[in-house]
């Protein structure tokens, strides 16, 4: 856990009622020990004490029980200031990871934006149902304890979780000797938030004449990142070091390791302004699959969005990545999220206002196209014009 309870969960007690010392027996280790066996439980204490500091500034009233308890406790309803009064509350639970993201990481010796990328990536799922997120757990799969390293990785989830309003309340740090290389580690976010049910939203409010409003990414986020790491370091024969003429002669390591933009704060200044009325259709995080297929997730089956391409300019790592690559617009289009990170859908007699305030939030938006009847048959997203 990432609590500063005691030691490692497999460690020896020294009180230990039944223990060699307690029966007189000589206490001197002579055959193998955990640390030989490759984790060093006074390093994993070092590395937990490290820990609290992060959590705690992540913490709201409606985080309970203490630290070192074996499972996390929130108040869903906490008195006061924090009530919300739910009559017919939904949970809402995801889950995610970072991908090979992390090689690009370890390469650059940068390890404290991509625990920004794992809050972004389950967030902003939970964010497509109007959810308001309210926990998060982590999980860390290293080989060997690395103090420092962990308390660099937490601390970015940390900085992901103030963002988002969203409480880091523990989680899971495993040392796995021979499942990782030296330097290498893996990493797995939970997010639970809630929704009221007559609140929820699912795409089934779409309706034609709705307008499909883009919000920018903040680059190539976490996804595609084999394919990325292919052409930057095999086909384009960069390193982290090298600059980029093309990209304002930014380092490869900063343009690669930009975090995943967080849509907490826009998404909820929206929802929290219209509170009668339902004007938010559906919501997309485009990740992996690019725009087609995460919009296309929540447009119900007799309905079609059309996007225009000449909608919003394509940012520039991406035509970058595209020509050093020799990469098909089609393969672009179905891997990166080419600008957009996140869709709403919205009643076309709001849409203006509501990118008002999206720009209020400091957010770049793009209207993207309309929402059309269509057949069971027809795609449910159509990109028009060149790529």
């Amino acid at each position: 856990m990432l609590w500063p309870a005691g030691p490692h969960p497999e460690a020896i007690r020294s009180d230990n009622p039944c223990g060699p010392a307690a029966c007189g027996e000589d206490t001197r280790v002579s055959g193998a020990t955990y640390s030989s066996a490759g984790v060093d439980l006074d390093s994993y204490r070092d590395a937990m004490a490290r820990i609290p500091v992060h959590l705690r500034r992540t913490h709201c009233p409606r985080v309970a029980g203490r630290e070192g308890s074996f499972a996390a406790l929130f108040d869903l309803d906490f008195p006061g200031l924090f009530r919300r009064g739910y009559q017919d509350p939904l949970l809402v639970s995801c889950t995610d990871g970072v991908g090979t993201k992390l090689k690009v990481a370890t390469l650059a010796g940068i390890h404290d934006t991509v625990g920004i990328d794992l809050v972004a990536m389950s967030v902003n799922d939970a964010l497509c149902t109007g959810a308001e997120p309210l926990f998060f757990l982590d999980y860390v799969a290293m080989g060997r304890d690395d103090p420092p390293l962990l308390e660099s990785i937490v601390r970015g989830i940390a900085d992901g979780c103030v963002e988002s309003d969203c409480a880091l309340v523990g989680g899971e740090t495993a040392i796995l000797p021979d499942m990782y290389q030296e330097g290498d580690y893996d990493l797995a976010g939970f997010c639970v938030g809630v929704v009221e049910r007559k609140r929820l939203i699912d795409g089934s409010h779409m309706e034609p004449g709705d307008v499909a409003i883009g919000l920018a990414s903040s680059g190539l986020h976490s996804n595609g990142y084999s394919l990325v790491r292919k052409i930057v370091f095999e086909m384009a024969g960069l390193s982290c070091d090298d600059t980029v003429p093309e990209l304002d002669n930014r380092r490869v390591a900063d343009i690669l390791l930009t975090p995943t933009r967080l849509y907490a704060r826009p998404v909820r200044t929206v929802l929290s302004h219209y509170r009668v009325k339902q004007v938010v259709h559906a919501i997309s995080h485009i990740t992996g699959g690019g725009i087609a297929e995460n919009l296309g997730r929540v447009v119900p089956d007799h309905l079609q969005v059309e996007i225009s391409r000449s909608g919003w300019e394509v940012p520039g790592v991406f035509r970058w990545l595209q020509k050093h690559g020799s990469v098909e617009q089609a393969e672009m289009d179905r891997v990166f999220n080419m600008g957009i990170g996140m869709v709403l859908v919205v009643s076309q007699h709001f849409a203006t206002s509501i990118r008002s305030q999206v720009a209020e939030c400091g957010f770049e938006t793009f209207e993207l196209g309309r929402v059309r009847e269509a057949t069971p048959a027809d795609e449910r997203v159509v990109l028009l014009g060149n790529g």
